[in-house]
């Protein structure tokens, strides 16, 4: 599965950038969106360290909501399986 995870433009020099979500800055290509479109404050969708696509807050935080909820279930049910395998249960 591949996944593009929505962040916040806070650094251009066209065509790479640095980018920000929840306190994690990474360094992010910017030449798959036309130069002109895309400034310091904008979210993007970033995937395997391209922005490929512009969104804007609200979709972004709808799309960190979504992504949020999937690891805490994930995480749930990684806690369920360990405990079926410690030691003492039958």
């Amino acid at each position: 599965m591949c996944v593009g995870v929505p962040m916040q433009i806070v650094e251009i020099n066209y065509p790479s950038g640095i980018a920000e979500a929840k306190g994690v800055k990474r360094g992010i290509g910017l030449q798959l969106l036309p130069e002109d479109q895309v400034k310091v404050g904008d979210h993007v969708i970033v995937h395997v360290g391209f922005a490929i696509e512009k969104v804007d807050k609200k979709q972004a935080d709808e799309i960190w909501e979504t992504l949020d909820e999937i690891l805490r279930v994930m995480d749930e049910e990684d806690k369920v399986a360990r405990s079926f395998n410690s030691p003492g249960h039958d």
